[in-house]
């Protein structure tokens, strides 16, 4: 009988799992006590006011220790106190709050003051064992609460599965428990609250997530202390909880707890687990000397019971292949739908080998309904000539970066060159007479630049009909009526526009709102702007300014623009009809008739052009 204690405490090592040390009780029979610390399963909350209790560890294993055991071995169980704060031990008396009832100590109910470390002592005279726990008594207010109208809960929810369309009846947790003491004489009531989820219904429209039986459907009811769920629905997920009261002479006492509900698929579904990933078809590319993973997703429906998944290599185990160490896996969880949980399992082989395709790697998965496997089917992926293939990339990369400065620094003479080959001569197309009809300002440098160089360079150069009022008017007619029908005779007008140009009244003014309005009543007149000096933006006519946007301008840079290979001429070719540069039969021809219409009209039409330039009011009175 000697060894006896001693079983017990080596019992209770390996059940507490904690390090016992020896320790002086303090008396003075100088009996020797085995301290076993503070329990490992931490400590316990009670909320300030409500009934709780404490539950000596040393008998969290009846099989170490039972109550009534001990009792008949003579040992007696005491409990001790140290406060917040303090290092001595203190007898704890009981009374009419604090009481002792078997392996328990009640408090009815807990206050703030007894937050501390509890010490629940097992004695004899021969023997003595001690075990500490921790108690916090927790404001209402310190409790985590997900919604203000929950009551207070310290002690984890209870979990519970219920099947949909099944029924289940809920009991309180502990309520048993509370009911076998004889501390408390009165019959419990029990009062039941549900808290909706985020997610659930009652949430997206709005409703209040707490609600009372009052609020429930026929699916649910409370019977008595027991909550009865008669159909099972999606919606009476959440947590329960239920307040249990005991009337105690004048003291109501109560306490709460809560019930995490957990709907699954019912029985009466599919319940063989089935692999999704590979299907039968599946076919996974490998690579030589690489690692190489192989993926297998399976559903497992919910069962109340185990299930597993695992890999095997030619009908072996991956701690059975001779060359284990090259083969791994891991496993997670994907989701879970109403218990029905995805698997997703990864084989991963190092140092793939030309050997290995010719190997069997299974996936199989198993619960207690059935059982399948699914052979991953394996091929060698062809390597590309990388070089070769960098080389032609880079080869394109190249040749498009060429075209691109090429486009960019060329590109008029690309638009020329496809405009020669693929573009239409208007003269096919129209009955007009003219190529191109010279608006300028008279009497200034312009003149001289429209006369010497602008006519000369499209006239004998390139080919283009050319209309100038000033050398083409017929002597006897109306300037207005001549210069409206020259415009409308003419593809494009050239605006050679300067400081001095379109003042109010003159010839050149006329001739830019005739090339306006030709453009507005959608005819096949072009305006293009070409701007011999640099001339600020508020210093164009009010008529200038309003069709800029719609107007192309060439700019004429001095001696840059001179050669007929320069900017400014390719820039004009492009806006001006299509010709060849040279102009052909037909070009020589008209630049021929109009060097002498130019003879013949020259000196008849001195007097009148020096009349309009002195006065331009008359011209322009003339035109309105």
């Amino acid at each position: 009988m000697a060894s006896f204690p001693s079983s017990l405490l080596f019992l209770a090592t390996v059940a507490v799992g904690i390090t016992p040390s020896v320790s002086q009780p303090g008396d003075p029979s100088g009996l020797t006590c085995n301290d076993w610390g503070e329990s490992i399963k931490g400590s316990v909350s009670i909320v300030e006011g409500e009934l709780g209790w404490l539950s000596c560890p040393l008998f969290s294993h009846p099989s170490v220790y039972n109550y009534t055991s001990t009792q008949s071995a003579g040992q007696n169980l005491f409990w001790y106190r140290v406060p917040e704060g303090q290092f001595l031990e203190q007898p704890i008396a009981t009374s009419s709050r604090l009481a002792r009832d078997r392996e328990r100590l009640w408090l009815l109910p807990a206050a703030a003051n007894d937050t501390g470390q509890y010490i629940c002592m097992l004695r004899n005279r021969s023997s003595c064992t001690k075990i500490a726990m921790r108690l916090k008594v927790l404001r209402p207010d310190e409790v985590v609460r997900g919604n203000d109208c929950e009551p207070p809960v310290t002690v984890a929810a209870s979990p519970v599965i219920i099947p949909l369309q099944s029924g289940k009846l809920l009991d309180c947790p502990d309520l048993q428990d509370a009911a076998a003491v004889g501390l408390l004489k009165s019959r419990a009531t029990v009062t039941w609250m549900h808290i909706t989820p985020n997610n659930s219904i009652y949430h997206i429209m709005s409703q209040p997530r707490c609600r009372p039986p009052e609020t429930w459907t026929n699916d649910r009811e409370v019977k008595g202390v027991r909550l009865q769920v008669h159909v099972m629905m999606v919606t009476y997920q959440g947590l329960y909880i239920c307040t249990v009261r005991y009337q105690r002479g004048a003291t109501m006492l109560s306490y709460s707890r809560s019930i995490n509900v957990t709907a699954v698929n019912p029985p009466s579904m599919h319940k063989e687990p089935t692999i999704l990933v590979p299907t039968r078809d599946k076919v996974f590319t490998v690579k030589q000397d690489t690692e190489v993973q192989l993926l297998c997703k399976a559903l497992f429906p919910y069962l109340d019971s185990e299930w597993k998944m695992w890999w095997t290599v030619d009908g072996k185990t991956l701690d059975k292949v001779h060359d284990y160490h090259r083969f791994s896996k891991t496993t997670r969880k994907v989701n879970d739908d109403f218990g029905d949980r995805m698997e997703e399992s990864v084989l991963v082989i190092q140092d793939f080998q030309s050997e290995d395709l010719k190997r069997e790697f299974n996936c199989s998965v198993k619960n207690k309904r059935g059982f399948e496997t699914r052979r991953v089917q394996l091929v060698e992926e062809v390597s590309l000539p990388s070089v070769e293939l960098g080389c032609g990339l880079g080869v394109t990369l190249v040749l498009m970066l060429l075209l691109f400065v090429v486009y960019h620094v060329f590109w008029l003479e690309l638009l020329l060159l496809y405009r020669s080959w693929f573009g239409t001569d208007e003269r096919h197309t129209d009955d007009k007479e003219y190529d191109v009809y010279i608006s300028y300002a008279r009497n200034s440098e312009e003149e001289q630049f429209v006369l010497s160089t602008l006519r000369s360079v499209l006239e004998n150069e390139l080919g283009y009909s050319v209309c100038i009022f000033d050398r083409d008017s017929l002597p006897g007619g109306t300037i207005t009526d001549e210069t409206l029908s020259f415009v409308a005779r003419s593809r494009r007008l050239l605006v050679v526009v300067s400081p001095g140009y379109a003042s109010h009244g003159s010839q050149a003014l006329l001739e830019l709102k005739a090339g306006i309005d030709g453009m507005a009543l959608g005819g096949h007149l072009r305006v293009i702007l070409i701007q011999y000096k640099p001339v600020q933006r508020q210093g164009w006519v009010r008529e200038l300014r309003r069709a800029r946007v719609a107007l192309a301008l060439v700019r004429w840079q001095g001696d840059k623009s001179k050669e007929l290979t320069s900017r400014f001429w390719k820039r004009l070719r492009v806006e001006l009809p299509v010709r060849r540069v040279g102009g052909g039969e037909e070009g020589s021809k008209d630049v021929a008739l109009m060097r002498l219409h130019s003879q013949n009209s020259t000196n008849s039409q001195t007097g009148l052009i020096s009349d309009t330039v002195k006065h331009p009011h008359k011209v322009f009175n003339s035109a309105g």
